[in-house]
């Protein structure tokens, strides 16, 4: 009987093993991920995406900005009020590079793109009266990590249209390359520059920023990779907390990836509220240069894919007025100026009325932005100031 022992013990061994078998065979694979909706959008500023969707239980159709360095969703207090929603006090804190403050919370909302209802929402009440000024239109809210961590994302510059997937095996489209960036709620990737000397950083992925690449003022002294010689300009940039003063230069070379910028428009800004948390990040990449790609956003997997598109040689700008325009109550309003800019050498205020720009006066606030963005262009303004129509001519300023 003895003996016999080891046989059994055998058999027994060899039936466990046969059952682990047929459970590896029957292990549950998710079912390919699968269009749900496709959505058409516009650009703000050029870079800036921007979505329609309805808060479900009202009808207007609201403005969002589509943001990767967004924790959340949010709406704009105006739009909260006309909607007659009264938000919730936390103690949660809501930091940008322009401020910190305390929010305030919709809970349980509903937000509708197109015929893709998503559910479960707790939108963060912030302020976006200032982005409605600069970019011209009404922004509603901003829409981050309650999407891109539910769906796949992609989204095509080429057709200005973005399809929300449901998450699931995916095949990527040829001819571009695979990004792994750290994702928690915001995705940070790896990107290297070369410029005084090479240096290898992290970044925070950022399609909401209408820049191409801002660098804390920490990052930028240590690693001392800007050239100490490079020009440097004063301008004002706009976030969560309001406006705040940046620096605006240039760096040689910029790296994400295989692909390879040159002479890439950089911000340097004073990291007071430690928002890139130095030295974990070196700054963030915005969308003046991300744009340059269509991107498929997979933060179950944590995956971006990347692959060219047609913005890809297009140029960057350089130029620089030294002044903001504003589209306040349907009228164009210059905003603050830069001592010893372009625009304040010609004798520019804030608080003018631009009633025109180069003999084209219809009043379209995208094409007066666009006239300013001509390196060592001159342009003749036709402006209101008081009671009084003033002319003044311009030379814009080039980096380069």
């Amino acid at each position: 009987m003895m003996k016999a022992l080891p046989i059994v013990f055998l058999l027994f061994l060899s039936c466990l093993l046969l059952k682990v078998n047929v459970t590896a065979q029957e292990e549950y694979i998710l079912p390919p991920s699968r269009t749900l909706t496709v959505i058409p959008f516009s650009l703000a500023a050029e870079s800036v995406v921007l979505v329609k969707a309805v808060l479900i239980g009202h009808k207007d159709t609201l403005t969002f900005i589509l943001d990767t360095g967004s924790s959340g969703i949010s709406l704009d207090s105006a739009t909260a009020n006309a909607l007659n929603l009264v938000p919730q006090a936390s103690d949660i804190n809501i930091r940008g590079i322009a401020g910190l403050r305390k929010a305030e919370f919709l809970y349980r909302q509903k937000l509708k793109l197109n015929e893709l209802i998503i559910d479960s929402l707790n939108f963060h009440i912030n302020d976006y009266e200032f982005l409605s000024f600069i970019y011209g239109i009404k922004i509603d809210g901003v829409i981050g990590y309650s999407l891109f961590s539910r769906y796949i994302v992609k989204i095509d510059y080429d057709v200005q249209e973005i399809e929300i997937c449901s998450q699931g095996p995916i095949k990527y489209p040829k001819g571009g390359f695979l990004l792994r960036p750290f994702i928690r709620t915001l995705p940070v990737q790896s990107a290297r520059i070369k410029d005084n000397r090479k240096i290898t950083s992290r970044f925070l992925f950022d399609i909401g920023a209408g820049l191409s690449l801002v660098l804390s003022r920490d990052f930028e002294q240590d690693s001392a990779v800007v050239r100490k010689k490079r020009k440097r300009f004063p301008v004002e940039a706009h976030g969560v907390g309001g406006k705040l003063s940046m620096e605006m230069t240039l760096v040689k070379d910029f790296r994400l990836g295989p692909y390879r910028f040159r002479k890439v428009p950089t911000m340097v800004f004073e990291d007071e509220y430690n928002v890139t948390s130095y030295p974990y990040l070196g700054g963030l990449i915005g969308n003046q240069l991300l744009k340059r790609f269509n991107t498929v956003l997979n933060y179950e997997r944590r995956e971006i894919y990347l692959k060219p598109n047609t913005l890809f040689r297009e140029p960057f700008e350089y130029s620089y007025s030294g002044m903001e325009l504003y589209y306040i109550d349907d009228l164009i309003v210059v905003g603050s100026i830069v001592k010893g800019s372009p625009a304040d050498i010609s004798g520019l205020k804030e608080g003018d009325i631009v009633f025109a720009i180069d003999n084209n006066a219809n009043q379209d606030f995208i094409q007066y932005k666009r006239a300013l963005m001509t390196a060592k262009k001159r342009v003749r303004l036709i402006i209101r100031r008081g009671e009084e129509l003033v002319e003044i001519r311009m030379k814009l300023q080039s980096l380069l």
